[in-house]
């Protein structure tokens, strides 16, 4: 087995499905528990969430084998799943059966600056 060391974030951004204001504290509140599930599943560890009523951030710390799309759309499908299992009236708001947008900001995050970075890999 190998020994890997290793410093990962990500910052995960998801949208509502035509931006509507659909989440209730309720609904956050489950949101954040479906959050957490997933990303244990995952063996990664949600470190930070903020929810809007259109939009949610995470902060996720996952392992050096996660392929971030994938649990996007783990992400992405139970939360949308199971909200809309747990709350019926969400359906008014958007067509088709998606909670949210296709489209997603993920970025990497923590550690050393890029330019420091970039200056310990020219000098080695």
């Amino acid at each position: 087995k190998r020994h890997v060391t290793h410093s990962l974030h990500l910052h995960l951004v998801f949208v509502t499905k035509y931006r509507k204001k659909v989440f209730t504290l309720l609904m956050i509140k489950r949101l954040k528990y479906h959050f957490k599930r997933v990303c244990e599943d995952f063996g990664c560890r949600l470190i930070e969430t903020n929810e809007e009523r259109d939009h949610v951030h995470l902060l996720v710390e996952p392992l050096p084998h996660t392929t971030p799309s994938k649990l996007v759309n783990s992400l992405k499908g139970v939360s949308s799943r199971m909200l809309r299992k747990e709350f019926p009236q969400i359906e008014k708001y958007y067509w088709k059966g998606g909670l949210w947008s296709p489209s997603y900001l993920i970025a990497s995050c923590g550690g050393a600056p890029l330019e420091i970075v970039k200056e310990y890999i020219e000098k080695q």
